[in-house]
């Protein structure tokens, strides 16, 4: 079988090839990085215009790349939700005409279902059920996966998403965008234990996630210092957040780990490449005897790979789409499988 993922969104067009659920035959991304870092961070209607830009030669190499055409697919997947809507738009209609012009089932796709898929890839022995651990810019939720196509979340941020307080911490801190990224370095020389943070709790769901406190936190004790004449070492408070962050995510994970009684995880999302969070849920998992499945950091972004798997396991389990598929920026990752599969 061979599916081609689309995947655009938010600041990626990507597209890829799948053989049979997990053998990537190609994965093109066109990335828009360089472009963004000059505003700090994404600009919708600037991603919107370079996804129209990309999105032909991005797929047309990854169909060269895999050495197949059209004609050999068997289906066109295509994240469908959630994200940006101006990005999702520009790859659902792409991939409405490529369907219809190659008469190929269309088969939308949940953005963090596709990241769920990337362990896939990167682990073919890795089977639901499991507990999965997705965390990016836009997302914190700790899943259930009980099946390819059938999540319930017993988790998920309340504010801000883990990505998103790493990105802001260190812009505040005078990194450059993606902040993520460049705060992960500087902790590597930074001492974790010079900054207490706090870990902020929610009421009404022990798992539920809440980073927004810990951002107020950093922005007031660089601006007290500031205001003080006090240098911040930087690399210290970046290894402090980040270990902040990683504690909270980790804790939560093996509660609900040992609460549902799963002794296989997983971790998957943009924030999965944090070599603090990689770090602490290893240790965890392996001090409680659990195994622990992480993505490559090539799988740990958006990419059309994960969109592909995953969408060969929509195709198995019969969900498709037609040419009324609409985007949508908000749709829960459990009503994906449901709505895709009574809508048409």
């Amino acid at each position: 079988m061979l599916i081609l993922g689309i995947e655009s969104s938010c600041d990626e067009t990507a597209a890829s090839v799948a053989k049979d659920h997990t053998e990537i035959l190609s994965n093109v991304v066109a990335s828009q990085v360089e472009e963004h870092k000059q505003y700090g961070g994404v600009v919708p209607e600037i991603a919107s215009r370079r996804h129209c830009e990309n999105i032909l030669w991005v797929v047309q190499k990854a169909l060269d790349d895999a050495g197949v055409m059209l004609s050999d697919l068997d289906g066109i997947a295509v994240t469908a939700y959630p994200g940006l809507i101006g990005a999702l738009l520009v790859g659902v209609n792409f991939a409405k005409g490529l369907a219809l012009v190659a008469n190929k089932p269309l088969v939308p796709v949940h953005h963090l279902a596709g990241h769920i898929a990337s362990n896939y890839i990167a682990h073919p022995a890795l089977k639901p059920p499991y507990l999965c651990l997705v965390v990016s810019g836009g997302h914190s939720h700790l899943v259930e996966v009980l099946s390819y196509t059938c999540f319930r979340i017993l988790g998920r941020t309340r504010d801000d998403a883990a990505g998103e307080c790493f990105d802001k911490c260190a812009r505040a801190m005078g990194y450059p965008y993606p902040g993520g990224v460049h705060l992960d370095k500087a902790s590597k020389s930074g001492n974790p234990e010079t900054f207490q943070l706090p870990k902020p709790k929610v009421a009404g769901n022990a798992y539920d996630f809440s980073f927004s406190g810990l951002k107020t936190a950093v922005v007031n004790l660089l601006h007290n210092a500031e205001q003080k004449g006090v240098e911040i070492c930087r690399e210290d408070l970046a290894a402090s957040v980040q270990k902040t962050i990683a504690e909270v995510m980790t804790d939560h994970t093996m509660r609900a780990a040992r609460e549902y009684g799963y002794a296989t995880i997983a971790v998957a999302g943009g924030v999965s490449a944090n070599s603090g969070v990689r770090s602490a849920m290893q240790q965890a998992c392996d001090k409680a005897g659990y195994a622990l499945y992480l993505p490559p950091l090539s799988l740990c972004g958006d990419n059309g790979a994960m969109i592909a798997c995953a969408g060969a396991y929509a195709f198995d389990a019969g969900i498709r789409a037609d040419a009324s598929l609409n985007a949508s920026a908000t749709m829960e990752l459990t009503a994906w499988g449901e709505l895709a599969r009574n809508m048409y």
